[in-house]
């Protein structure tokens, strides 16, 4: 399942949406983040629905963690009132294009990444293309948000932390965001976590006990990277040589395995030929089931 987090300008009307794994804060930050890289910068306040990872439902109040992370981007925050999400009607209009003209259209066996670059492509294309007409001058979203005055963001986003549960495979790898990451054999079947701060060029495998049993360097979301850890990859083969036998070594597998003599003898006996001989074919056979009889036992001529 696929969430989409959209954002929007209220006077350009130029929107741009991240698609993310989860709901949670800390995608949901991760998502603030590319939509602001999206339209090109940081506006003075954000404007939300009711949601949990923002504020408490009931009183509106923020929560303390994302202030925290409001404060790192030096922006305001509203929160829409109670049953009043139309507030933010722009970004309503948006879902509503998102969900008509993009999503009822994307093939279904596209990537994340490829989504993704589909959506801002259609965004660029279509969405930013809308005709506008201010002081009666006839303009574009593109051209009315170009004149936004907005703020840079910071270099690196907010150093919330993304936090998944996986479960090992047999190969002692563990896929996270397109990508497989090693572990130490003997963890296969084990729920684990992956651990990974916002901005950081590495990720953890956590165990349910809390202890760090790899450390990898992240890949790009959905490159299809598999990582291995030199040391995994030894202690694996080590096992599996175990396993095997103390005098059996390491299986090559483009190794050249010719057949023996046993093996052409019994071809040759399959196929009805002498050793060494060329097959031997009756045409007289082939002839006389090419003409099948009538019931009378007259030849049927064939046609």
């Amino acid at each position: 399942m696929a969430h989409l987090l959209v954002g929007a300008l209220s006077c350009s009307g130029l929107w741009r949406g991240v698609l993310a794994e989860s709901e949670e804060q800390p995608y949901l930050i991760a998502s603030l983040h590319g939509v602001s890289e999206r339209m090109g910068g940081l506006t003075r306040r954000w404007r939300f629905d009711r949601m949990s990872t923002v504020c408490h439902p009931e009183s509106g109040d923020l929560t303390a963690s994302f202030a925290e992370a409001a404060k790192y981007y030096g922006v305001g925050v509203d929160v829409c009132p109670s049953r009043r999400g139309w507030r933010k009607g722009v970004v309503e209009k948006a879902n509503h294009s998102a969900a008509q003209r993009w999503w009822r259209t994307l093939p279904d066996e596209v990537t994340p990444a490829q989504a993704q670059a589909r959506l801002d492509a259609w965004c660029a294309r279509h969405g930013d293309s809308r005709a506008r007409v201010r002081d009666g001058v006839k303009t574009t979203v593109a051209g009315l948000a170009a004149a936004e005055p907005l703020r840079p963001l910071p270099v690196l986003p907010f150093p919330a932390v993304l936090e998944d549960t996986r479960v090992v495979s047999a190969q002692a790898l563990v896929s996270w965001h397109g990508n497989l990451y090693s572990v130490p054999p003997g963890h296969g079947g084990q729920q684990v976590t992956i651990r990974c701060r916002l901005g950081a060029a590495t990720l953890d495998v956590v165990t349910g006990a809390g202890t760090v049993v790899a450390r990898h360097h992240r890949e790009p979301d959905h490159a299809g990277a598999v990582v291995r850890d030199s040391g995994h990859v030894t202690a694996l083969e080590t096992k599996v040589l175990a396993a095997r036998g103390a005098s059996a070594g390491p299986c090559h597998r483009k190794a050249r395995r010719p057949p023996s003599a046993a093996a052409l003898a019994e071809a040759a006996a399959i196929r009805g030929q002498a050793p060494g001989g060329a097959p031997v074919t009756d045409f007289a056979a082939w002839a006389s089931a090419a003409r099948p009889l009538h019931p009378d036992g007259s030849s049927a001529r064939q046609h």
